[in-house]
C-alpha cells in the first residue's frame, strides 16, 4: 500500500512538472504603440504554445536599450531574445555571445529562407551562417507636409526625381514667413550623420569604405565620394535649407516637421507611427532623389538568440512564429516596420489604403536600391566618430577637407580592431 501511495505521489509531481512552461525572456525596446503590439503578438504566440511562456521586458528608449543590452551581456545575463540592428549585433557575433539562427530556419516548416528579402537577410550572415533572423526591412525616405507644399505652389515630389530637383524643391519651402530676417520654415530636415549620409555616397557611384566585406578605412577623402559628401554639407552651408546647429538644438527637426514647419524629413519607417498622429496637415513619403544613380540604406532589425539561452528551442519557436505570417502581421499593423517576409509586406498590413502614407510602396520599390553598410564589430564607435566630425562640416565650424581628414584619421584604430564577418 506505502509503496502505491509513494508511486501516486511521484505522478502527481511528476504531471506538475510537466505543466510547468518554460519561460523565455525577450526584450524590445520602442514607444508605446511598439509595446502593445509586442504584447499582442506574445498573446497570440501563447494561443499557439501553451507550453511555453514569454516574458517580455520594454525599455522605452533606444539608448537605454542599448546599454542595457550590453550590460547584462557583459554580465552573463542577457534576455534569451533580444532585437538588434545589423549595424550592431556584430559587437556580439565577434564574441561568441549569440546563437547562429540559420540551421533553425532550415529545418523550419513554418517559415523559409525564401520567404524572406534577401538583402534583409545579408545583413545577418557572420562568418557565413545566418546569425540572427530580421523582422523588418526598411530604408531612408523622403516624408513631406502636403499643405506646406500646397501653399507654395510646388509640385509634390515624384517617383523619380534628382539631386538638382530635390535643392530646388528645399529652396522654394524655406520661407521667412513673418519677414523678421529670420527662417521660420526650413525646406528639409536630415540628421548629420554618416548612415544618412550613405545613400547619397552610393548614388554619386562612390564607395563608402574601401572593402565593403573586410574594410580598413572610409573612404571620405576620395573625389567621387567627396563629391557627395560636399554635396550634403552644402544643403545646409551653400543652401541654408536646413536649420543651423542653434536651431537644431532648440528644436530638432523631427519635432519641427511635426509642428509643420518644416517640408521635408528625412527617416525610415520608424516615424510613421508618430506622424500617424498628425492631425494638423496631411503629409506622405516620396522616395530619395538621385544622383548618378539610384542608392538606398537598408535599415533592419533581427531578432538574435542569446548563446546562453537555456530553452534555446522554446526560443526558436518564438522567434519561427514571430516572423510567420500572423507574426510579421502583428508588428506590421504597427506602422513602424517593413516586413522582412515578402508576403507581408505585399498585403495590406503594411500597405493598408485607409491609412496614410498612401504611397507606402515607394519602400518595396526602393529594396532592389538597397546597400548596406559594413557588419563589422566596431561599426558603432566608427560611426559616431565620423558623425562627430560630419556635424562640424556641415554646421560650418571646419571646412568639408578638413572634417573628411579628421573621420579618415579618427576612425583608422577601430578599423584595425575590429572583426569582419561576411
Amino acid at each position: 500500500m506505502i509503496k502505491q501511495i509513494t508511486l501516486l505521489i511521484f505522478l502527481l509531481l511528476t504531471a506538475c512538472q510537466k505543466q510547468q512552461p518554460a519561460t523565455v525572456t525577450f526584450m524590445v525596446s520602442g514607444d508605446p504603440a511598439e509595446r502593445a503590439a509586442y504584447l499582442e503578438l506574445v498573446d497570440a504566440f501563447h494561443a499557439h504554445h501553451d507550453d511555453i511562456h514569454i516574458e517580455l521586458t520594454h525599455i522605452p528608449s533606444d539608448r537605454d536599450y542599448r546599454t542595457r543590452l550590453a550590460t547584462e551581456f557583459a554580465a552573463g545575463t542577457p534576455p534569451d531574445i533580444t532585437l538588434m540592428n545589423y549595424r550592431r549585433y556584430a559587437a556580439f557575433a565577434a564574441n561568441d555571445l549569440l546563437e547562429p539562427i540559420g540551421p533553425y530556419l532550415d529545418s523550419s516548416d513554418l517559415i523559409q529562407p525564401d520567404d524572406f528579402y534577401p538583402i534583409a537577410l545579408q545583413g545577418y550572415y557572420w562568418q557565413g551562417i545566418l546569425t540572427c533572423l530580421p523582422q523588418n526591412l526598411s530604408s531612408l525616405v523622403v516624408y513631406y507636409n502636403q499643405d506646406l507644399f500646397d501653399a507654395a505652389g510646388v509640385a509634390y515630389p515624384p517617383d523619380k526625381w534628382m539631386w538638382d530637383e530635390f535643392v530646388a524643391t528645399a529652396k522654394a519651402l524655406t520661407k521667412d514667413t513673418d519677414d523678421d530676417g529670420q527662417i521660420d520654415q526650413y525646406g528639409l530636415g536630415v540628421e548629420p550623420s554618416l548612415y544618412r549620409l550613405a545613400p547619397f555616397i552610393w548614388q554619386n557611384n562612390a564607395p563608402l569604405v574601401d572593402d565593403s566585406i573586410a574594410p580598413t578605412r572610409l573612404t571620405l577623402t576620395r573625389l567621387p565620394t567627396f563629391e557627395a559628401v560636399e554635396w550634403f554639407v552644402n544643403l545646409r552651408q551653400a543652401h541654408g535649407v536646413v536649420p543651423g546647429r542653434v536651431e537644431e538644438t532648440a528644436q530638432d527637426s523631427e519635432s519641427r516637421f511635426v509642428a509643420g514647419t518644416t517640408a521635408m524629413f528625412l527617416d525610415s519607417r520608424r516615424g510613421t507611427p508618430t506622424y500617424r498622429e498628425i492631425d494638423s496637415f496631411t503629409w506622405d513619403v516620396a522616395p530619395l532623389p538621385q544622383g548618378k544613380t539610384a542608392a538606398g540604406v537598408v535599415h533592419s532589425d533581427a531578432y538574435c538568440l542569446s548563446k546562453t539561452t537555456a530553452n534555446k528551442e522554446a526560443a526558436w519557436a518564438f522567434i519561427e512564429f514571430a516572423n510567420s505570417v500572423e507574426g510579421q502581421t502583428i508588428i506590421a499593423r504597427t506602422g513602424r516596420t517593413v516586413p522582412s517576409l515578402i508576403a507581408v509586406a505585399e498585403s495590406d498590413a503594411f500597405l493598408d489604403p485607409g491609412q496614410l502614407p498612401s504611397r507606402s510602396r515607394v519602400w518595396l520599390d526602393t529594396i532592389p536600391t538597397l546597400q548596406l553598410v559594413p557588419v563589422i564589430s566596431t561599426w558603432q564607435e566608427i560611426e559616431g566618430t565620423a558623425n562627430e566630425e560630419l556635424a562640424r562640416a556641415f554646421y560650418g565650424e571646419v571646412d568639408v577637407q578638413t572634417a573628411v581628414n579628421q573621420t579618415t584619421q579618427r576612425t583608422e584604430e577601430y578599423f584595425l580592431l575590429g572583426t569582419t564577418g561576411q
